[in-house]
């Protein structure tokens, strides 16, 4: 090959000079092309912020439970289950309805809160109150025929080993309906408390009548004259001391 002209040379060096543009172009656009868009973390944070304070607005309702005798809540938010979803301008349009449950008498009611023209139903249970928590210890006992029993308060002593408070007391059934007073054998009886049964056992008995016999009354009859004498000896020896001093 003979020596190149500078025209010539000229020319391979601008088109060298275009190829590695393009080289260098293309191969910035593939790097960029592969390389995910990075998203700044304070981006992510506001996005995050964004859907959590997004609000539903559906209106869920609890079921409510009170002990008998207690005051209803009149606050709205005691009775919404999802009351962070739902957005505060309508939680304060929401009207409250109590009116069909009855505080002082346990049984299961029907509450309403109504929003605009939409009405939704919650469940209300009036419980009894809460017992004290006690265990009780039930007597065995003998009883003799034709005696009464009772089953009062102030006679459970007689069927319960524990001392126990009016409260306790006062909330104690006790059953006899099994027990017969008129007739000897063993008897099941039970004492219910706090929803709990325990069961005791009566035995009916017929007391043994003593019989004394001629031979006894005059045993006792000696027995006390031999004592009298004895307590007048006794008397007549103190007297003479005493005189004798």
């Amino acid at each position: 090959m003979g020596k190149l002209t500078s025209k010539e040379t000229k020319i391979i060096s601008s088109v060298l000079a275009t190829w590695g543009l393009l080289f260098v172009g293309s191969g910035l656009t593939m790097k960029e092309m592969q390389e995910p868009t990075k998203i700044v973390k304070s981006d992510l944070e506001i996005i995050q912020k964004r859907v959590s304070e997004t609000k539903t607005n559906e209106i869920k309702l609890k079921d409510m439970e009170l002990e008998i005798n207690k005051p209803l809540s009149v606050n709205v938010k005691d009775y919404l289950a999802n009351l962070e979803e739902i957005d505060l301008s309508i939680v304060k349009n929401l009207k409250l309805d109590t009116s069909m449950v009855n505080p002082t008498q346990v049984g299961e009611y029907t509450y309403t809160i109504a929003y605009e023209k939409k009405k939704y139903n919650g469940t209300f249970k009036i419980k009894e109150k809460e017992l004290p928590k006690v265990e009780l210890t039930v007597k065995d006992f003998k009883l003799a025929l034709n005696s009464p029993l009772k089953a009062n308060p102030e006679d459970l002593s007689t069927y319960i080993e524990e001392e126990l408070t009016d409260e306790v007391k006062n909330n104690i059934t006790i059953d006899l309906s099994q027990v017969r007073t008129d007739q000897e054998g063993i008897y099941d009886y039970t004492v219910t408390y706090n929803g709990t049964i325990y069961k005791g056992k009566i035995e009916v008995y017929q007391p043994q009548t003593k019989i004394i016999t001629p031979n006894q009354i005059e045993e006792n009859n000696e027995k006390t004259k031999t004592e009298q004498e004895k307590d007048t000896t006794q008397d007549e020896k103190i007297t003479t001391e005493n005189s004798i001093n």
